[in-house]
């Protein structure tokens, strides 16, 4: 007769083992799960670029700029006032002729020099021909003048003349030839500008204008 008593007790031993079991495989199951997840982030970790910060980058690098040489700029100068020297001779400007159709009376002056605060004077600062003639009576001069000046000279004597002096369109057809003329204390000065030329004559013998017409006229012919 078999002993039922056996089996109760076989029967919780084996429920005992089964649930044992199970617990094991669940905890294998987690145990894998875990270390699974643990290589993918790793892997994840490792695969993934790392960004770059583009704009830092072209910040940085625009950062310490190439320094270009600034060139040196030297102020240009100023052109110097001042004219070219006179090729003509005193006797090429005015001759006996001239002279002794203005007035039989005037010759030429040897011991001549230009009057101290006349136009023969500026004349002759500026690489100008300065020349003379004498009334051999009373004595008093005609000064004849030219100056070629550059532009600048031009520029500034034309200004003064026109602030000075009264035009006189007589002696010549403007702007190819600009007249002036003025009294200055009892002495007639008369200026004439052309392209090339700065002329002028002085004396106490002009009274007005068209006393210097026929003196200039000759002057200018002579110069051509």
């Amino acid at each position: 007769m078999t002993d039922t008593r056996v089996y109760p007790l076989f029967t919780r031993t084996a429920a005992r083992a089964a649930r044992l079991s199970a617990r094991r495989q669940a905890g294998l199951v987690l145990a894998g799960g875990a270390l699974f997840s643990l290589v993918l982030s790793g892997c994840a970790t490792d695969d993934t670029p790392i960004p770059t910060n583009s704009a830092a980058a072209t910040s940085g690098a625009s950062a310490d700029p190439t320094t270009s040489a600034v060139p040196s700029s030297s102020p240009t100068p100023t052109p110097e006032a001042t004219g070219s020297p006179i090729a003509q001779t005193c006797g090429d400007l005015l001759t006996l002729q001239d002279v002794y159709e203005f007035n039989p009376n005037y010759g030429t002056a040897p011991d001549y020099s230009p009057t101290a605060d006349g136009l023969a004077t500026i004349a002759q600062t500026y690489n100008g021909l300065s020349c003379g003639w004498s009334n051999q009576t009373s004595g008093e001069l005609v000064e004849v003048s030219v100056v070629a000046p550059n532009d600048v000279l031009m520029t500034t004597l034309k200004q003064q003349a026109d602030a000075d002096s009264q035009p006189v369109p007589t002696y010549g057809t403007p702007p190819t030839v600009d007249g002036f003329f003025t009294d200055a204390g009892g002495n007639g000065q008369a200026q004439v500008f052309t392209e090339t030329y700065w002329v002028t004559l002085s004396t106490p013998a002009f009274g007005e204008p068209g006393d210097a017409e026929g003196l200039m006229s000759s002057v200018l012919g002579h110069l051509g």
